[in-house]
């Protein structure tokens, strides 16, 4: 499917998440052109969020300068790009076709992907990844969501599902997950884990911690633990050279990765852990979308 409107090489990236659906128009070099954010519908239903989507896209490109579109989602993709697989924390999203929706309400070509993986190509291209080949990166908020390079490769597995690291089990009997597991990475250190630790909202626990509050200080510290533990069989799995951690807690990383550094050394041995950097993401909410547009670049020719 293409387009007469193609003859730009303009991209537009999507990220979508629980509360905030982020566009930004890029060069094919990745270069950020326009921008625009708007609230997630609520209930995020599917099709309310594809409409809002179609008048988003109509919005920051009214001049139809770019025909390709890459679109994040939490939770995997079909191999071929066209679904959004599932998303447990988006109330209705099982085998949407979001691809299938959106291509006639934009008359452009569409392409989507899980969004921890739009995340990891976009820090890979310009951010904190820039020049690493084995990349293990953690969105953390409403999940846990992430991404995997391998060899400089985006790595998908089977069918496009991986990788869903917030999903690994730490402790069988822990807080129930919306996975249907049970005490998962995401359970323990998304927002809602976070909340378990303390009934303080992020930004004000990370206030408080800036300002050197020994409460604030200790819950990061025993949310960090938590972390570290999950990264660790992580680490084992890949042997990574960078672990990245972004999303909305990533701003409070300064107070939780020496206890995620602390765990690591303690639980990986030496070799798997050779070289390894543990550091925050550099391209805050701004990754997501970058990846998409280059996946669409990628994908759509």
């Amino acid at each position: 499917m293409k387009h007469p409107s193609q003859a730009s090489g303009d991209l537009i990236g999507i990220d979508l998440g629980g509360t905030a659906i982020k566009l930004g128009r890029f060069s094919e070099a990745g270069d950020l052109l326009a921008e625009l954010e708007v609230p997630t519908p609520q209930p995020a239903m599917p099709g309310a969020v594809t409409i809002a989507i179609a008048e988003a896209v109509a919005k920051l490109d009214p001049d139809r300068l770019a025909a390709r579109v890459g679109i994040g989602h939490p939770g995997p993709a079909d191999g071929a790009g066209r679904m959004a697989r599932i998303a447990i924390n988006l109330p209705g999203w099982v085998d949407v076709p979001l691809a299938d929706w959106l291509e006639p309400m934009l008359d452009r070509v569409v392409t989507c992907a899980n969004d921890g993986n739009c995340a990891v190509l976009g820090e890979h291209h310009s951010g904190a990844a820039r020049g690493c080949s084995d990349v293990v990166l953690l969105t953390l908020g409403t999940g846990v969501g992430g991404g995997v390079l391998l060899n400089g490769v985006l790595f998908s597995g089977h069918r496009g599902a991986a990788a869903e690291p917030g999903l690994i089990g730490l402790d069988p009997e822990g807080p129930p997950c919306n996975s249907g597991n049970r005490g998962s990475l995401e359970s323990f250190c998304s927002i809602r884990g976070l909340r378990r630790l303390s009934p303080l909202p992020p930004d004000e626990l990370n206030r408080r911690a800036d300002a050197g509050d020994a409460e604030a200080l200790a819950v990061w510290q025993r949310y960090g633990a938590r972390l570290g533990h999950g990264i660790s069989s992580l680490v084992y799995l890949f042997t990574p050279e960078l672990v990245l951690v972004g999303g909305g807690l990533g701003g409070a990383s300064r107070h939780f990765l020496p206890a995620v550094w602390e765990q690591v050394t303690t639980r990986v041995q030496p070799t798997s852990r050779d070289g390894l950097r543990i550091a925050p993401a550099a391209l805050g909410n701004g990754a997501g979308r970058l990846g998409a547009a280059l996946l669409a670049a990628q994908r759509l020719g």
